[in-house]
């Protein structure tokens, strides 16, 4: 039998080129995208900055010390007390109406509270009741004195007298007790005497023939 030759070899490689050919102009090669889009990640925003003042605790609500004039008795009954409070200030004014006295000042404190001082170590602390009443103790002159003082109402108070009389320094204080009693003491350069009364209306007062003005004590 006599083999193919040279030219249906030829032939044959034609055909399956031309297959080839068909086959690709039919189906076409295209380039597909995925489905799932790659995208660039996206940024997160940036953080909104709240521009915050420091945080401050609300100041401490302090109670106003009630104004006015406070007097009274010690509890053994010995001495009187007064003391005048007016913006945050205090002054007291204890008294045995013999030899012993004491003019003491300081502060008041918002919750009412007070530490006044005076001189040769003499102490006085008190606290606010409310606004009638003021209670406390006292220290000096070697003897320490608890007492509860009510809110005065004129003529009560608390008054001070402060002259020249006939050439001798004259200081007076006076305690006006409910009821008109008065406990004071004068003094005539540093000597103590008994106080004459005043008029608390007016606060008029005679030493050594001389008239002299006691005028209320206020801070």
């Amino acid at each position: 039998m006599k083999r193919p030759g040279p030219l249906l070899t030829l032939l044959a490689g034609l055909l399956f080129g031309l297959f080839m050919l068909t086959l690709n102009s039919t189906t076409g090669t295209k380039s597909a995208s995925s489905p799932y889009r790659e995208q660039s990640p996206s940024a997160s925003p940036a953080p909104t900055r709240t521009s915050m003042s420091p945080r401050t605790s609300p100041a401490p609500t302090r109670t106003p010390a009630a104004a006015g004039v406070y007097t009274g008795r010690t509890d053994d009954d010995s001495s009187a007390v007064a003391v005048s409070l007016r913006g945050g200030k205090a002054i007291a004014y204890f008294c045995d109406g013999h030899d012993i006295e004491s003019w003491l000042k300081g502060d008041v404190r918002g919750d009412g509270s007070m530490r006044l001082t005076g001189n040769n170590g003499a102490r006085l602390t008190g606290t606010l009741k409310g606004s009638e009443r003021l209670s406390g103790t006292a220290d000096l002159g070697g003897g320490h004195y608890t007492f509860t003082l009510a809110r005065a109402k004129k003529p009560s108070g608390l008054y001070r007298a402060n002259s020249q009389v006939r050439g001798a320094r004259i200081v007076g204080g006076w305690i006006v007790l409910p009821g008109g009693r008065q406990v004071g003491l004068l003094t005539r350069d540093g000597r103590h005497s008994a106080a004459p009364a005043i008029d608390p209306a007016t606060g008029a007062v005679t030493v050594d023939g001389q008239q002299l003005t006691a005028r209320p004590v206020t801070p």
